[in-house]
């Protein structure tokens, strides 16, 4: 099966713990944290460390001592991926080409929008622009409030009618929104993005590491000639123009412009599907292991959806000890518990090499702190076995304030006595790079794990 990067390979291949004894499944268990746009470049402002490098990590750096490291492609080694496809394939799925269905689908599923195959589904950011259509800020300077944005929305839904078409257009969280359009024909996702941050290639979204961020707005072009592209870009730039019309004046924006904040006046939108996705549920490719997620944004609440993982309540995005100590109370119903932490990634955008810095500290001590906290990592290799796998789903260089294809470091950590460890420090980029585990890539990560894990086990 062709993947993503063009290679062929074992999508889909069971792993070893499958074959392991009820009884030796019962004692291996897993957390599975991912640092949402952890890796990064060095730094000017940090002498040149990366973020992970300059930050103080003693729980990182106590898990990476009982570690073996490697370093991920997670999507294919020329690929800046969103977190959409990104995810999917740390979880070990792989797409053939086109076979993606978009990470509008995936939001719109996430968000509880009903989508039907034929439908047209995007993300949307609010996002400012100037008088000249030129765009200012991407993110209305990341603090619209939910609030706020509600009220748009409303505007937008009791203002503007497309023609032969009806959409429900859902607020998520922050300056984030979902589209859906329904036509009375079917609708094609073959088109491109307003949004001249990304770009669509073979389906999925992939971020320009190097764009003008005073590029205006992008006219959707259908990229064939069928009815359904045509109609779909129609449609899309139709929605475009009378959202800007509508938030122009709205009295949202006259109070951010009273209080010097930017304006939420346009919606840029990316990443459009017009299908359902269609994958092996995640127990059935890892031989019946329990998976559950505990997860903030839209799109993750689509990803569990779509493959069948339990979501488990992990209180705000920022409730770093309840996540911890929720993952670890769901050990007892769960083989394994993946973690989705959203902090480095926003400042990796702004290009905040220090607020990133920071992020990582807040994450160590309150996450990984907690985490060890109410975790019994057994050292007599008898009971019951936890590892700890940590990675990141992107980088995203706050050099380039933008997704790239850095690989990120991976981790996987085990405490007990008779686990081979690398004999490395830290968990960082630099340190990862000499790991026994090497460069792999991010759908074959979990097989790897439970590789580890399965050789590393007990006698029953």
């Amino acid at each position: 099966m062709k993947d993503v990067d063009g290679n062929y390979g074992s999508n889909g291949m069971k792993s070893n713990y499958g074959r392991m004894s009820a009884r030796k499944r019962a004692r291996m268990k897993m957390i599975y944290v991912l640092l949402d746009g952890v890796g990064d470049l060095p730094h000017p402002s940090l002498n040149h460390l990366t973020p992970l490098e300059s930050a103080y990590t003693p729980n990182l750096d106590a898990l990476a001592r009982k570690g073996r490291m490697g370093m991920v492609y997670t999507v294919g080694k020329d690929i800046a991926p969103e977190s959409d496809i990104a995810v999917f394939s740390m979880l070990g799925y792989r797409f053939k080409d086109e076979e993606y269905p978009g990470r509008g689908v995936v939001e719109a599923i996430g968000a509880g929008i009903d989508i039907r195959d034929g439908d047209l589904a995007m993300r949307g950011n609010f996002a400012t622009i100037d008088g000249e259509g030129k765009i200012v800020d991407r993110r209305v300077g990341r603090n619209l409030a939910d609030d706020e944005a509600k009220e748009l929305v409303k505007a937008i839904k009791d203002r503007v009618t497309l023609e032969g078409a009806e959409y429900e257009l859902v607020h998520t969280k922050g300056h984030r929104v979902v589209l859906r359009i329904r036509g009375k024909s079917i609708l094609s996702a073959d088109i491109s993005n307003t949004d001249p941050a990304y770009e669509r290639i073979k389906g999925m979204g992939v971020a320009r590491e190097e764009h003008d961020a005073r590029m205006s707005i992008n006219r959707c072009k259908a990229l064939s000639n069928s009815n359904a592209a045509l109609l779909s870009a129609k449609l899309v730039n139709e929605f475009t123009e009378k959202v800007i019309s509508v938030l122009k004046d709205h009295p949202v924006n006259e109070r951010r412009r009273g209080m010097g904040m930017l304006e939420a006046n346009c919606i840029l939108l990316r990443d459009a599907g017009s299908r359902l996705p269609k994958v092996e549920p995640i127990a059935s490719k890892y031989n019946d292991a329990r998976f559950a997620c505990i997860v903030d944004m839209p799109v993750e609440y689509g990803i569990a959806r779509v493959t069948g993982i339990t979501v488990l309540d992990g209180g705000g995005m920022r409730d770093y000890e309840i996540k911890a100590r929720r993952a670890v109370e769901a050990l007892s119903r769960y083989d394994a518990v993946y973690v989705h932490l959203k902090g480095p990634d926003e400042f990796g955008h702004d290009g905040n090499a220090r607020g990133k810095e920071e992020s990582i500290e807040e994450i160590d001590e309150r996450f990984f702190g907690e985490l060890l906290k109410h975790t019994s990592i057994n050292s007599d290799g008898k009971s019951s076995r936890l590892f700890i796998v940590v990675s990141g789903d992107h980088s995203t260089p706050c050099i380039k304030k933008a997704h790239s294809a850095d690989p990120v470091p991976l981790l996987v950590s085990c405490m007990s006595s008779d686990y081979r460890d690398d004999g490395l420090g830290r968990f960082t980029e630099r340190e990862a790079r000499k790991g026994s585990i090497g460069y792999i890539m991010g759908y074959d990560v979990l097989s790897k794990v439970f590789s580890i894990m399965y050789s590393s086990s007990p006698p029953s």
